[in-house]
């Protein structure tokens, strides 16, 4: 908590294997992973749903160990950033899967993650009004990768409807969003998610987020963040540079740079 706001550090995902012996002690069973994480973070962003839609009884599982003041982001399916078309099963789905969250009362909000080929339109931001509408009431952030869409028109819409805009860190090439950080609600959304140009484009795009932040860049995000929190009531970070624990270890320090 600062004098402003609350600023919430945590990471992308907690259930690595390639954080044992590197976050977690080495021995530990994948179940006991979450227990450990809390000690350290009041904040997760859950990825696993992305990919796929768990049982409620997974999400019930996962929400039981966490604490009171522990908050979760889920993200929702790639179905529903990617594909785009018939979408009412896997809505539906999503939101019987989330509802243990909902109903422990730590489900602060919904990410939704846009693919490079998702250009800057006005079909585009119509599309992410029914995504809020779809997901009603919870709040919906959502996060580009085309720098098209940081635009007046694009921002004037999300305050408007009261969408969240994820502002990231990411390499440096062409037509990808540069290190901007603001918000378009009263609560700021920004995720680390390195700066490895090598694979960024690569065949294994699991490879891109493989980036250990230097103590300079995370103290500019730390510039970056003390700002944001000055204008909004909380500010969430996540760290997505995943790899070997490397999203941890930043977080830690970046908790340790901002006295949280």
């Amino acid at each position: 908590m600062t004098e402003t706001g609350e600023i919430r550090v945590g990471t992308s995902g907690f259930s690595f294997e390639d954080w044992k012996s590197n976050f977690y002690p080495e021995k530990i069973d994948k179940g006991m992973m979450l227990d450990h994480y809390v000690k350290f973070f009041n904040t997760v962003e859950i990825n696993s749903t992305y990919y796929s839609v768990p049982h409620p009884a997974v999400m019930y599982n996962m929400v039981k160990k966490a604490p009171d003041g522990f908050d979760f982001i889920i993200k929702v399916p790639q179905s529903m950033t990617h594909r785009r078309v018939d979408l009412d099963k896997d809505i539906n789905d999503f939101r019987e899967a989330i509802r243990p969250v909902q109903e422990s009362g730590k489900l602060s909000g919904l990410l939704a993650q846009f693919p490079y080929s998702f250009k800057f339109n006005q079909d585009s931001l119509d599309y992410i009004k029914l995504c809020r509408d779809a997901i009603a009431p919870e709040k919906l952030f959502v996060e580009f990768r085309h720098n098209g869409w940081v635009n007046r028109q694009m921002y004037d819409c999300l305050k408007a409807e009261d969408i969240g805009y994820v502002s990231v860190d990411e390499p440096q090439l062409p037509n990808l969003l540069a290190p901007d950080c603001f918000a378009t609600t009263a609560t700021g959304y920004i995720r680390l998610h390195g700066r490895n140009k090598e694979h960024w484009w690569g065949k294994d795009p699991s490879l891109r987020y493989d980036y250990n932040y230097s103590k300079e860049e995370l103290e500019m995000w730390q510039d970056k963040t003390v700002k944001l929190i000055g204008k909004v009531k909380k500010v969430y970070v996540f760290f997505n540079n995943c790899h070997h624990g490397q999203a941890a270890k930043n977080a830690l320090y970046f908790k340790q740079r901002l006295g949280l």
